[in-house]
């Protein structure tokens, strides 16, 4: 073998700007993607062969491989050119992305673990059934009731009785169709697809199956409850028909935890990857990508990176949601636009799917990159909302607030449980409460670390940073004088028990940071098991709940306050979000809004978006924001998607260097940039940052002028010996 075949280039998981070389030993042959152990600046590294057959330059001195790891997984070569993309787009070393999202040495699964697999997915089916008997038998026994009320009743009009009782006859044919565990576990290897599509849905496909033959991505823009789950599966079978395999991808695991029960018992193949998994499933997950059988993964953004094979459908389902963003460590990729890539190498079709879709993908779309298809009616005819803005400095005056529900909103919640109902309420922060004062001397308690307000926790008392998560013993006196300590707002905490004061027989239940999203307490509000659900943002992100007819924001303000170009964009979005939560099974839904605000723009924008008259008491619920609007003040404000913004982020032990460390920075550059400034929000005990931000035009000069930014940067960190965090694209 030729002298210059036994030199290779490896990645190593570091920051380094280069890949360095490394001698093969006699006898030892490898190809790229191929794992070896090397040593580096001293110590052991497990690299990735990127390239065989090169010359190193003759000044360096070249040490060969430790060994080749042969037992080890070959990364595919669709992966690595993933890797150098997500690189180069996002202003990081390959090395570092590998560091991210390098699978696993080794992803063996024995014969027991493949049974463990079946006995858990048969546990699943079981839960899933008995979930699903549950909840229908609950909706077949309260339309009954409401139908013999509605006889008795002369008041009742005609169309009521007759919409009661085809809505209890088609709660009990669904009854009649479901399928036993047992029956689904013998027809486990079969794709078996029961979804009957609506003329609208089914145009809806066939303008989805045109925009992908021409080779573009689709955008999907779908109301709420309009069935875009519906024709994402009908894609992801089509596709598992033809033999390919689709990766599905949600925004939050708790998302994921209600799709999986859903789709399971209809696409056999389907894989979950997140974060909470655990490490032996997460393998079992890659060793079954591995096998020549189809798969469909459902997952987080980290299921982005995973070793596809035979990859046809990329599905993003809800992609505005700012949790696609990876905001530290580097590469702070978005996966939507990660997606794109993927897609891309591997020639797969790629769906983005929203109600609220972001600025940046319509304007894709209006610019000709992206196809949309509109999905503009529910599925379920009258699956409306209704919004009533509650004014709570009014409602204050004239004592119509018991704590922080307004007596409009109790009101509402006593009629939705007197109807056997279920509501969902919106609290932005979680805690009993955000922020303490003295009432003394006005002192607010803060984490010594990071300077912010603590929260106080009920249950266990203490007062906790919500951004190092330190915890401190809470006293109820102030530190500086020995007054009292005041609680000002409140948090889902105390939320949740004025509510069981109020409804002392109701079944109330939280999810938030602080509980987590349990998949049992899901599962039993989809089932009906919960009357009134409490949480944070978390609650508002694509669940499909059948009995919620009243949402409700407690204090809205919070959503609107953020000192951000997209602040209304975001707003705009939760708010349709959360309204589609409720009324998805053709009964009408209430959406009911606490703020002091009441003739905020987000709420205009919101209602006039509708083309509805603009009051604030019972107004026809709107689609979508004015789209029109929205892009035409980013653009005269030279904001994204007109622009491209870039942040760079020093953190330094003191607030003097940090400062001066960026102004230097600031002169390095080959750009002009904003600032420096200290960011909002973005707190490390002990560390002080400061942050540039670069705007630059979309042109044909991005590539270029980011380059020569980011070569500016890695001088700047030599001379200085600094570190700078690049994030692109920042939400």
């Amino acid at each position: 073998m030729p002298e210059t075949c036994r030199y290779i280039q490896v990645i190593i998981p570091l920051r380094l700007d280069w890949e360095p070389f490394y001698k093969l030993p006699e006898g030892v042959d490898v190809v790229v993607g191929d794992r070896v152990r090397v040593m580096f600046a001293g110590r052991r590294y497990i690299a990735v062969v990127s390239t065989v057959g090169v010359t190193p330059p003759p000044s360096i001195t070249v040490f060969p491989i430790q060994s080749a790891e042969s037992t080890a997984l070959r990364i595919p070569e669709t992966d690595i050119s993933l890797w150098r993309q997500v690189a180069t787009y996002y202003m990081c070393s390959v090395g570092e992305v590998y560091r991210m999202a390098g699978p696993p040495l080794r992803a063996e699964e024995s014969d027991e673990r493949r049974l463990q697999q079946k006995r858990a997915a048969f546990e699943k089916l079981v839960k899933a059934y008995e979930s699903k008997r549950d909840r229908l038998l609950k909706s077949i026994s309260i339309r009954e009731e409401k139908l013999d009320q509605a006889r008795e009743s002369a008041r009742t009009k005609p169309e009521t009785i007759i919409r009661l009782q085809q809505e209890a006859d088609n709660f009990k044919a669904d009854l009649a169709s479901l399928q036993k565990p047992e029956q689904a576990l013998v027809e486990q290897e079969e794709l078996k697809l029961d979804i009957t599509l609506s003329p609208l849905q089914s145009h809806a496909l066939e303008c989805i199956h045109k925009g992908l033959a021409g080779g573009k991505p689709v955008l999907l823009h779908g109301v709420t409850g309009s069935g875009k789950t519906e024709l994402y599966l009908t894609l992801a079978a089509e596709v598992l028909r033809a033999g390919g395999n689709v990766l599905y991808l949600v925004p939050e695991i708790a998302l994921s935890r209600q799709l999986e029960d859903r789709i399971r018992t209809c696409v056999p193949y389907v894989q979950v990857y997140h974060s909470a998994e655990t490490t032996g499933h997460k393998n079992a997950v890659v060793a079954t990508m591995r096998r020549d059988e189809p798969y469909m993964v459902l997952g987080t953004r980290s299921a982005l990176f995973l070793p596809h094979r035979g990859l046809m459908l990329v599905i993003v389902d809800e992609e505005h949601d700012t949790s696609y963003k990876q905001s530290s460590p580097a590469p702070c990729y978005h996966a939507r636009e990660t997606a794109v890539m993927l897609a891309k190498i591997h020639g797969a079709g790629i769906v983005l799917g929203s109600a609220t879709p972001s600025l940046e993908s319509l304007y894709n779309a209006s610019a000709g990159r992206y196809v949309k298809v509109e999905l503009d009616e529910p599925y379920y005819s009258g699956s409306s909302a209704t919004v009533e803005i509650i004014d709570t400095v009014a409602e204050t005056r004239k004592r119509g607030m018991i704590g922080t529900l307004s007596k409009k909103l109790i009101e509402a919640l006593t009629e939705t449980l007197a109807a056997g109902e279920q509501a969902v309420l919106l609290r932005s922060r979680r805690s009993y409460a955000p922020v303490l004062q003295c009432t003394a001397c006005g002192h607010i308690p803060k984490c010594p670390s990071c300077n912010v307000a603590l929260s106080y926790h009920k249950s266990p008392d203490q007062l906790v940073c919500h951004y190092c998560g330190r915890t401190f013993p809470y006293t109820g006196a102030c530190s500086e004088c020995g007054g009292e300590l005041q609680m000002l707002g409140a948090g889902t905490q105390r939320v949740e028990e004025e509510l069981r004061e109020l409804f002392p027989s109701a079944r109330i239940a939280r999810i938030d940071s602080d509980t987590g999203a349990d998949p049992e307490v899901i599962r039993s509000f989809a089932a009906g098991g919960i009357d009134i659900l409490v949480g944070t943002q978390m609650i508002t992100k694509g669940f499909d709940f059948a009995g919620v007819r009243l949402v409700a924001i407690t204090q809205a303000d919070n959503i609107l306050g953020v000192q951000d170009f997209r602040a209304d964009e975001y707003a705009i979005q939760l708010l349709t979000q959360f309204m589609g939560r409720c009324g998805r099974r053709g009964t009408p839904g209430r959406f009911l809004i606490q703020t002091r605000e009441p003739a905020h723009p987000v709420f205009e924008r919101l209602i006039t978006s509708c083309h509805t008259e603009v009051s604030f008491c019972h107004t026809e619920a709107p689609q979508g924001p004015s789209v029109s609007h929205s892009l035409e003040e980013r653009r005269l404000f030279n904001y994204p998607p007109y622009t491209r913004l870039i942040h760079l982020t020093l953190r330094e032990s003191s607030p003097q260097r940090s400062r001066s460390l960026a102004y230097d920075l600031a002169r390095s550059l080959p750009v002009s940039a904003i600032g420096p400034y200290t960011p909002p929000g973005d707190h490390i005990p002990g560390e002080f940052p400061c942050q540039l931000r670069i705007s630059l035009p979309r042109d044909k000069s991005l590539l270029r002028t980011k380059e020569a930014i980011h070569a500016s940067v890695k001088d700047f960190e030599t001379r200085t010996h600094a570190r700078v965090h690049i994030d692109v694209d920042p939400v």
